[in-house]
């Protein structure tokens, strides 16, 4: 039995034990928002052209809310997030709106470089601009950044941002549920309970990759 690493929701249970079987899947979000995030630094030569570049590494920020929760719903929720000792552990979150179903096995048809923001896929059959996707490299297992298409060429597609880590030929894009490293971007941990004995509860989290 695993840990359970990943925020409990519909989709992912957890029982007394912290692991992932056998227990009770976590309410849904009532929100959720994603921002890309990357800064870029801008400067202006004397004759008025512009010149800019990446001044950071690109995160991801993800706020979500949750309607009124009963204690039962309450509870494996906020004993996972005490586990993880506010912003020192990471976990991951999988957000509702990118799972998707018709996408099998796809690969990366050949080794690309750090940097890189076009990969050829071994398909591209039901992927489509919007989507949300993992590498899973054998040959680097510390490669845990998100990523999401833009563009879809063929079977070539158009990511941002771009590749963190360089990728082997054969690495797998998981599409169908991808997760996202996250931390809590605060140490305190609170909540408000209402006259009716319900939880009022959100989360700010931030991309902790690798």
């Amino acid at each position: 039995m695993a840990i359970q690493n990943i925020l409990p929701d519909p989709n992912n249970r957890i029982n007394d034990a912290g692991t992932d079987v056998s227990g009770d899947y976590g309410p849904g979000f009532k929100s959720v928002s994603l921002k890309s995030k990357q800064p870029i630094m801008t400067d202006r030569t004397n004759s008025g052209r512009v010149i800019t570049r990446v001044h950071a590494y690109h995160q991801w920020i993800i706020d979500v809310s949750y309607n009124p929760l009963t204690k039962a719903e309450f509870d494996p929720i906020y004993n996972f997030l005490l586990h993880k000792q506010g912003s020192l552990k990471p976990f991951y979150i999988s957000l509702p709106q990118y799972r998707t179903t018709g996408i099998t096995s796809r690969t990366v048809s050949s080794t690309v470089a750090a940097g890189a923001q076009v990969i050829t896929a071994s398909s591209a059959t039901n992927i489509e601009p919007g989507m949300l996707f993992r590498i899973n490299d054998s040959q680097d297992s510390n490669h845990e950044k998100a990523y999401m298409v833009t563009r879809v060429s063929g079977s070539s597609l158009t990511i941002i941002p771009g590749l963190a880590r360089g990728v082997t030929g054969g690495a797998a894009l998981e599409f169908a549920a991808p997760t996202i490293k996250v931390r809590q971007t605060s140490d305190s941990r609170d909540y408000s309970l209402n006259t009716n004995n319900l939880y009022s509860f959100s989360l700010k989290l931030e991309e902790a990759s690798s």
